[in-house]
C-alpha cells in the first residue's frame, strides 16, 4: 500500500517507543513526544484547529481514556493548546495505531513503532473499527464509571445495529460522521468543561418540547468531570435536505434581481415601506409582488413561523432552571454593555487601520462610521432594562440563513453552538429572542449584497440603483417575517413586549451584529465591509 497523506513531508522516520500500545500513556518518553515533536506538527494544519492567528507555545495532556474494540485498543487525549499570546484552548482527539495492512486512511498523524510492532498513529476517526465503537457504545448506552465515559441513547435512536458509516463534507471546526445513512454524529473537536450548548439545546427541544423543525436528538457521549461536563459527540437524525438556507436564497435573490430588467422595473416607481413595519401578504403593494414574487414572501412566513415556534419551545419551560424564561436586570446590563463596548472599541481600532484597504462606497460609509461613532456608541449605552417588559430565554445564539436547512417548503433549524467569538457562558446567556431574528435579518441583507456583489456584469443597472432595490427589497421581507414572527410568539406567550420594545430591541440587536460583522470582514474580505457599514447605516438613519 503507498501511503500518500498530509504528514509525509514531516516525518520521514518512524518514532520509537519502549512500551507496547496498549501502555503508551504510562511512558512519559511518549507523552512529551506525542505532545510536542509530533502534534505541533500534526495539529497546525487541521481544519479542525482554531488557534492559526496565534502563535502556538506549547501543547499539553490534559488528560485521556481508554477505550477498546474486540480488535483494537483506542485512546481519547484531551488537549490544552498554549498560545504566546497568553490563553489556551481545549481539543479532543480519538487516536489510534494500526500497522500497514490494518489502515484504513491515508490521513496519518505519524509512523511509529511501539515495542517491536511498527506502524502509524492515526485519528481513530479515520478507522471503521472505531466509528463502529462510537456507535455501539451510544445504541447501548454504555456509562464507564472508570473513565468518567457517558455515552446517552436517545429516545429517537432505533437502531441498535452498525451498517455503515462516511464522513459529512469536508472537515469544519467539528467532524461529522453519517451512520447507516439516518444518523450524523457531530464530533467536537474544540472542547469546554461546560456542557456544549448544541447538545443541550437540541435534547431539550427533542426530549422535553418535541419540537418538530430541528434535527431529532438521537444520542451524545460526555466525558463527566467534577468540574463539569465535556461534550465529545452530539448525534442526531438525518434531515433529507435541498442544502441550506443561505444557498436557497441566493438563488432565489438572483431571480429577483433579474426580473428588474426582465419586466422593465423601474426602481425609483417601487412604494417605499418604513423599516419594521409588520406587512400581512395581502398588504404587500402588487408593484413589490409583481417583482418578487409571491413564494418568497410565503417562505419567509413559513421561516418566521418555525423560528417563533423555536423561540416558544426554548421558553416555556418552568422546571428546568437552565431554560426558565427570565427577566431583565442590572447584572445583565453591564455584562450586555461591558461586552458591546469592548467590541465596538475593537472595530473601531480595526476600521481606523483599515482604511486604506477601502475605497468608493465602502470608504464614504467607513468615514460616515467614524463620524457618527459617539452616537453609534451612546445607542449601545442607552440600554434601560428598567424600561423593559419583555423576558429573556436561551436562545440559537448564531442565527443565519447557513444554520437553516430547507426540506421541500419547509425549514429544519440546526447548530445551537452560539456565537464563535463568544465565551462558552457568554453562549449560555439569556437573551432577547428578537437578538436571533436580528440574525437573520443580517442574513437576509447579506444575501442581497452577495447577490449584487457576485453578479456584477449580470445585471444592466447601476450598482447604486440595485443597492437602493436592495435596502427596499430588505424592508419587505423584514416586514413579512415580522408580521408571522410577532404573531406566532405572541399567541404562544412569549413575551416579546409591545411594538415600542420590539423595535427598540430589533434595532439594538441588528446594529450589535452588524458591528460584530464588521470585524470579521475588514479583516478577511475588506471589500465587503459594505455590508454591515451599509446595515449600520440604515439602522442608525445617519
Amino acid at each position: 500500500m503507498s501511503l500518500k497523506n498530509d504528514n509525509q513531508d514531516t516525518f520521514t522516520t518512524s518514532f520509537k517507543f519502549k512500551n507496547e500500545w496498549k501502555d503508551a500513556f504510562k511512558d512519559d518518553e511518549f507523552i512529551k513526544v506525542f505532545s510536542s515533536d509530533i502534534l505541533e506538527n500534526y495539529i497546525i494544519n487541521k481544519r479542525w484547529y482554531g488557534g492559526k492567528a496565534s502563535t502556538l507555545k506549547y501543547i499539553e495532556i490534559v488528560d485521556h481514556f481508554k477505550i477498546n474494540s474486540k480488535k483494537n485498543t483506542y485512546y481519547g487525549v484531551l488537549l490544552e493548546v498554549n498560545f504566546k499570546e497568553a490563553f489556551y484552548q481545549h481539543y479532543f482527539m480519538p487516536i489510534a495505531f494500526m500497522t500497514t495492512d490494518e489502515l484504513d486512511t491515508n490521513t496519518i498523524i505519524a509512523p511509529a513503532k511501539f515495542g517491536h510492532i511498527e506502524g502509524y498513529l492515526v485519528d481513530a476517526l479515520h478507522q471503521d473499527d472505531f466509528r463502529r465503537l462510537l456507535f455501539e457504545n451510544i445504541a447501548q448506552s454504555t456509562e464507564s464509571k472508570e473513565l468518567k465515559l457517558v455515552f446517552h441513547k436517545g429516545s429517537f435512536l432505533e437502531d441498535k445495529e452498525y451498517k455503515s458509516s462516511r464522513f459529512m463534507g469536508v472537515e469544519q471546526s467539528n467532524t461529522s460522521i453519517i451512520y447507516n445513512e439516518k444518523f450524523v454524529l457531530k464530533i467536537f473537536r474544540r472542547i469546554y468543561v461546560s456542557t456544549n450548548p448544541d447538545y443541550e439545546l437540541s435534547r431539550f427541544l427533542t426530549e422535553r418540547m418535541h419540537y418538530q423543525n430541528t434535527p431529532a436528538y438521537t444520542g451524545s457521549i460526555n466525558i463527566a468531570m467534577t468540574e463539569g461536563n465535556i461534550t465529545l459527540g452530539l448525534m442526531q437524525e438525518l434531515v433529507p435536505n435541498q442544502g441550506d438556507a443561505w444557498k436557497f436564497m441566493l438563488e432565489q435573490m438572483d431571480g429577483v434581481f433579474d426580473n428588474l430588467s426582465r419586466k422593465k422595473i423601474k426602481i425609483d416607481k417601487l412604494p417605499n415601506v418604513d423599516l419594521f413595519k409588520r406587512l400581512k401578504i395581502n398588504e404587500i403593494p402588487p408593484e413589490i409582488i409583481d417583482w418578487v414574487g409571491l413564494s418568497l414572501f410565503l417562505r419567509v412566513q413559513t421561516l418566521a413561523l418555525r423560528t417563533a415556534e423555536m423561540h416558544i419551545a426554548l421558553g416555556s419551560d418552568i422546571h428546568e432552571t437552565a431554560f426558565t424564561p427570565t427577566t431583565y436586570n442590572g447584572d445583565y446590563t453591564v455584562w450586555l454593555k461591558n461586552r458591546l463596548l469592548y467590541q465596538f472599541q475593537n472595530r473601531l481600532n480595526i476600521i481606523e487601520n483599515s482604511l486604506h484597504k477601502l475605497d468608493g462606497m465602502a470608504l464614504d460609509l467607513a468615514h460616515q462610521f467614524l463620524e457618527n461613532k459617539k452616537l453609534i456608541r451612546k445607542h449601545f449605552v442607552d440600554f434601560d432594562w428598567t424600561k423593559m417588559k419583555s423576558e429573556r430565554i436561551r436562545i440559537h445564539g448564531d442565527f443565519h440563513l447557513g444554520q437553516v436547512l430547507v426540506n421541500g417548503d419547509d425549514f429544519y433549524l440546526l447548530d445551537f453552538e452560539g456565537e464563535p467569538e463568544s465565551t462558552i457562558r457568554d453562549r449560555k446567556v439569556k437573551q432577547p429572542p428578537l437578538k436571533d431574528v436580528a440574525g437573520m435579518f443580517r442574513s437576509f441583507h447579506y444575501a442581497i449584497y452577495a447577490t449584487i456583489f457576485n453578479n456584477a456584469d449580470k445585471y444592466p443597472y447601476e450598482q447604486e440603483d440595485l443597492f437602493k432595490a436592495g435596502e427596499l427589497l430588505f424592508k419587505y421581507l423584514v416586514g413579512t417575517f415580522l408580521e408571522t414572527y410577532i404573531e406566532k410568539a405572541q399567541s404562544g406567550n412569549l413575551n416579546i413586549g409591545y411594538s415600542h420594545e420590539i423595535n427598540f430591541l430589533l434595532k439594538y440587536c441588528i446594529l450589535e451584529k452588524a458591528v460584530y460583522e464588521l470585524g470579521y470582514e475588514l479583516n478577511s474580505r475588506p471589500r465587503w465591509a459594505v455590508i454591515p457599514l451599509r446595515g449600520i447605516q440604515t439602522i442608525m438613519g445617519y
